[in-house]
């Protein structure tokens, strides 16, 4: 199940997935925002009793509120008020606690920032490998991986973690 603002955040990423399809630009600022609220509400799942993933889901929320004002101004500055009651509806229907929209069933979903309080690394292979055995070497050492592409990997988790799952996925960088 996701969260409230996991469904908010997916909401107006669809928002400004269809801005963007209408031709309409978007703030500078907005798309790396978003990026970083994603892996904050994807680092706080993970740990929902750590007091800065608290105060980072909390951040976060504000910044989505910001960010959903934005995207609303542009849309009823361009669109009208028929396609804004559209959308409207739909963070309505996310703040009862709705889940009104599903994550793709993709095996990526790239970090573009560093969880608060988290450490990153990021790993280019020389060959493809098996998805599965890096998740889990990931898993055991309590990461947190996205797939970018077949050869690139980012990890995030705390420093000392992050060093024993990169030494231990050491033998994927080896050549033949």
């Amino acid at each position: 199940m996701s969260l409230p603002s996991e469904q908010n955040w997916l909401v107006l990423n669809n928002l400004i997935t269809d801005l963007i399809k209408r031709g309409y630009q978007i703030p500078q600022g907005i798309n790396p925002e978003m990026g970083l609220i994603r892996s904050t509400i994807s680092s706080y799942k993970r740990d929902p009793s750590h007091p800065d993933l608290i105060n980072g889901l909390a951040n976060a929320e504000m910044s989505l509120n910001s960010i959903q004002a934005t995207l609303l101004t542009i849309a009823e500055e361009n669109e009208g008020e028929e396609y804004v009651d559209q959308w409207l509806d739909l963070l309505k229907r996310v703040m009862r606690g709705e889940e009104v929209l599903e994550f793709p069933k993709s095996r990526s979903k790239f970090l573009v920032n560093s969880p608060p309080g988290l450490t990153t690394g990021r790993i280019n292979l020389r060959v493809p490998l098996a998805e599965e055995r890096v998740q889990e070497i990931a898993e055991w050492n309590g990461l947190i991986i996205e797939f970018e592409d077949d050869v690139t990997v980012e990890l995030h988790g705390d420093k000392e973690d992050l060093q024993n799952g990169l030494k231990e996925m050491g033998s994927f960088f080896l050549e033949d």
